[in-house]
């Protein structure tokens, strides 16, 4: 049986993550795991489907895993999927009680691919190239993210031109939606690809450096 076609993302999907909020346990999942089934995973793969040209989708499960967390809820309160252009890079779209979600950049790395990044911003050259694309992001009112330190990364002086990207260990760029009234209709799957495509400067930048 075949994804169905992508028609929005149901009122119901938000209503259904609200509750979960307010009573993540077991017991309400069992009772309502129709609901997740019909009004956010079947969306979210449709979504992912109609989004084919960016690649393949990995749909994240909805449990938690709370084996070293103090938090011991079971169950995540959102939607995610990933595009994956490389081992720690693409793009993201998430689904939870305050609508959509959609982002870009890179999410995890190593230490020597920090160290890479690290000397690739360090390059004025594709350093430069690095601030241009962020700044563009960030003037269309995309939200910078990301872990990076409060201080100077080891042997990188404070004064650095790109200090402030250079303290990044990982970098993304996202945008909230919330709850427009194209989010139920067929029409989100082109929000989500307009952003999408916006940030794939910044996508193909990590994708080559990391």
């Amino acid at each position: 049986m075949g994804t169905p076609t992508f028609g929005g993302i149901p009122e119901a999907a938000l209503d259904f993550y609200e509750d979960l909020e307010a009573d993540n346990s077991k017991t309400f999942w069992a009772e309502h795991k129709h609901v997740y089934d019909e009004a956010v995973r079947a969306p979210v793969a449709a979504l992912a489907e109609a989004l084919a040209e960016f690649g393949p989708a990995k749909i994240f499960r909805p449990h938690r895993d709370v084996r070293f967390s103090k938090d011991k809820t079971p169950y995540k309160t959102h939607q995610g999927a990933f595009v994956a252009v490389g081992p720690s890079a693409g793009w993201y779209v998430q689904v939870d009680a305050s609508g959509l979600m959609v982002a870009g950049g890179f999410y995890a790395a190593t230490p020597e691919a920090v160290a890479q990044y690290r000397a690739t911003v360090d390059d004025d050259v594709r350093g430069a190239e690095l601030v241009r694309i962020v700044t563009d992001l960030e003037r269309a009112g995309y939200e910078r993210g990301g872990d990076r330190l409060k201080t100077s990364p080891r042997g990188i002086a404070p004064t650095h031109p790109r200090i402030d990207l250079l303290r990044h260990r990982t970098l993304t760029v996202s945008r909230q939606f919330g709850c427009p009234p194209w989010l139920s209709t067929p029409a989100c799957v082109e929000h989500v690809a307009a952003a999408w495509r916006e940030m794939a400067p910044l996508v193909e930048w990590c994708r080559q450096v990391l």
